[in-house]
């Protein structure tokens, strides 16, 4: 499959991530979005991200373009220190798909790139190099920085917590580590890989749910992230993981939102919490969160239920104040869950706290876009009703990005395309874990049955 340009920025195999391909890219970027100060650079863990951030600095500094290389460093690390220096960005990583594929994101000094942005991006490809040479710097603050900015607003409350850190091959468990460690957490570190491990918060592999139950002995809570540290992995003391949707609500009441943008797939719970003057639901991706955002102003957060949250206000904590960062972050939920789980007991309580609706999702991997694309099709086209036959009624059909399926007795279903990866998502939402999990494993099975 040839790599796509979309709302995650460029992927593909790392095969076909040519040096000029990728050099193209930054070029064009370079080209058609604002720069600001210079480019800053930065890449995950995968074997691949090295000589491709090369290619990145090279072109860069080919068109003129002064670059601050920041080595390994996570995503909104990255954002965070560029923005503060009114730079771009770009980011090599493929988040959280496998070590095969690569990828990269840009970010302009304001912040993510907008569909606006993307097309600009696609339209000035080709041009040729420029045949300059800029300066190249290297600084390694980023991480520490971004790690120091959740001590800075709120001290030391994890003091008495224990918290295990599910390292694998995070480009942030350092960071990660020494923020819990900074606001008084003990922190044990739970498998470390030295090889890349693709980690979709989103799905979580069966396997890995087990091995965090063994570990959660003794725990108030395992931590971890994806890839390149912009989405959250939390899950409570039995090593029940918790979901991104459910990190979401918990984090905006914490800041102290007053309005809420998420995506269409996120559970209804926010809706019925009553917390919020205004939930406002956009398609699946950072980018159409962060453009409603921006038109509703004032105290408004966004989050995916990839648990990735963007703060869109400079919320208050008990010892400063935590400034606005629109970019997708995992460290703020994170922080945000276990200071919750202190003040109720345990995270499980807190979770418990939330409406009772859960989520469940799965994604079939290896679907060419076409084949999920027919599949969406033939189901508008009168194929809904023998679909859900075996598990419900369809009340209602919620468009916006895929299907999304209310049934007769108010569980969810929803169907839609990955937006950056061959996959076909499937999610699940009921009032119970169990009856989510059974809901899932029946629309899954249809899907499967339609498109394996």
């Amino acid at each position: 499959m040839a790599p796509k340009f979309g709302t995650s920025g460029l992927r593909g195999l790392v095969s076909e991530l040519t040096p000029a391909l990728v050099a193209d890219y930054t070029r064009s970027f370079l080209a058609v979005c604002p720069v600001g100060t210079g480019l800053w650079v930065g890449r995950d863990l995968r074997d691949s991200s090295p000589d491709l951030a090369e290619v990145v600095i090279a072109a860069a500094r080919g068109e003129g373009v002064a670059v601050t290389d920041c080595g390994a460093v996570p995503t909104p690390a990255l954002a965070m220190a560029a923005m503060a220096a009114g730079a771009a960005a770009i980011m090599v990583t493929g988040s959280h798909i496998p070590a095969d594929r690569n990828g990269l994101k840009f970010y302009v000094p304001e912040g993510e790139i907008t569909k606006r942005d993307e097309e600009a991006i696609l339209g000035g490809l080709g041009r040729a190099a420029a045949g300059l040479e800029a300066s190249r710097r290297g600084t390694f603050q980023a991480t520490g920085d971004w790690a120091a900015r959740y001590r800075g607003a709120f001290g030391r409350a994890l003091d008495g917590l224990k918290v295990g850190v599910w390292a694998h091959s995070a480009v942030s468990r350092d960071g990660l580590v020494a923020c819990l460690e900074a606001m008084g957490a003990r922190v044990a570190v739970l498998g470390r890989s030295d090889s890349f491990v693709p980690v979709d918060t989103e799905a979580v592999p069966a396997e890995v749910r087990a091995q965090f139950k063994t570990w959660a002995e003794g725990l108030d809570a395992i931590v971890s992230t994806d890839g390149d540290g912009d989405r959250p992995l939390v899950a409570d003391a039995t090593g029940q993981i918790v979901p991104g949707d459910v990190l979401g609500q918990i984090t905006a009441a914490l800041v102290g939102a007053e309005e809420v943008v998420t995506t269409v797939s996120a559970n209804s719970g926010v809706d019925l919490s009553g917390r919020f003057g205004r939930v406002l639901r956009t398609r699946i991706g950072s980018p159409f969160v962060i453009a409603a955002m921006e038109a509703a102003g004032g105290r408004v957060v966004g989050y995916e239920p990839n648990g990735g949250f963007l703060l869109g206000f400079d919320a208050q904590g008990p010892e400063g104040v935590l400034p606005r960062l629109m970019t997708r972050d995992s460290l703020l939920p994170i922080v945000a869950a276990l200071i919750e789980a202190k003040r109720a007991g345990s995270l499980a309580a807190r979770v418990g706290q939330e409406p009772a609706r859960f989520t469940v999702t799965d994604r079939l991997e290896q679907v060419p876009v076409t084949a999920s694309q027919a599949l969406l099709a033939a189901l508008e086209a009168g194929g809904l009703e023998a679909f859900v036959a075996p598990f419900g009624t369809v009340a209602s059909v919620e468009r916006t990005d895929g299907l999304r399926l209310t049934l007769a007795d108010g569980r969810i279903v929803h169907l839609r395309p990955s937006g950056n990866a061959p996959e076909f998502r499937v999610y699940a939402e009921a009032d119970s874990r169990e009856a989510a999990q059974a809901l899932m494993v029946q629309a899954f099975a249809q899907v499967r049955a339609k498109l394996a």
